[in-house]
């Protein structure tokens, strides 16, 4: 059964690499940020705010539920949200393909296959050595990265009986592949772990915690700045 959940979360994370992105539509600019300045004394100073730096001490070893549960969100966050991040990188440029190729039917559900065999052939080694606590935490930054649930994924790029039938093997494990991310109720500490991160303050947490540094989850440099393209057949 722990195998089938295995299955459901390559399964998701692949499919996720074809749904239209909504946070990685906003893309920076350099006119995004100006720089304020003056002149004084006949000299140009420029003037900018400096981001407060965040200081956490080296704590000792916390006791308690709560703690335990904590530390192990932390470490688990460490695992799976670079999964996210990629996946945000990989659906905004296949979605840019599908649109610019004007891939339609048989063509785009051949591009969206042969896109599913090279990212399991990738991910999949790497991504079966984690929990399955760690893997449905995956799916739920997928969804916070994409805005797509894990069941709506499936459901749209396979169909309703696949869908289907993960969520009920996701049902067997007391998750939900229908519910959305929530940051501010169920999902809250993690939003909280995603603001560290995009800060880039998460590696002193994490040292803060555990008295080390968070482990280094291994992403091809070709996902990280990634622009497949179709196949010439196509």
């Amino acid at each position: 059964m722990k195998k089938c959940l295995k299955i459901l979360l390559l399964t998701a994370f692949m499919f996720s690499a074809a749904v239209q992105s909504i946070c990685a539509q906003n893309k920076y600019s350099p006119m995004d940020h100006l720089m304020e300045f003056g002149v004084e004394n006949g000299d140009t100073v420029f003037y900018d705010a400096i981001k407060p730096a965040r200081i956490f001490a080296k704590l000792p070893k916390q006791k308690g539920t709560q703690w335990r549960r904590y530390y192990k969100l932390v470490h688990n966050f460490s695992k799976a949200y670079p999964y996210a991040l990629a996946a945000r990188k990989m659906v905004h440029d296949t979605d840019s393909i599908i649109a610019a190729g004007h891939l339609t039917g048989l063509k785009r559900d051949h591009y969206i296959n042969q896109l599913q065999k090279e990212l399991f052939s990738v991910f999949e080694g790497q991504m079966r050595n984690l929990t399955v606590t760690q893997g449905m935490l995956i799916m739920k930054l997928i969804d916070r990265e994409t805005g797509k649930t894990s069941y709506s994924i499936i459901k749209e790029y396979k169909s309703v009986i696949t869908a289907g039938f993960w969520q009920g093997v996701a049902k067997m494990f007391g998750s939900d592949m229908k519910k959305n991310y929530d940051p501010e109720g169920d999902d809250i500490q993690v939003e909280e772990l995603v603001k560290i991160w995009e800060a880039g303050d998460f590696p002193a947490l994490y040292y803060s915690l555990f008295w080390k540094e968070p482990p280094v989850v291994r992403i091809p440099e070709k996902y990280l700045n990634w622009k497949p393209a179709p196949s010439q057949d196509e």
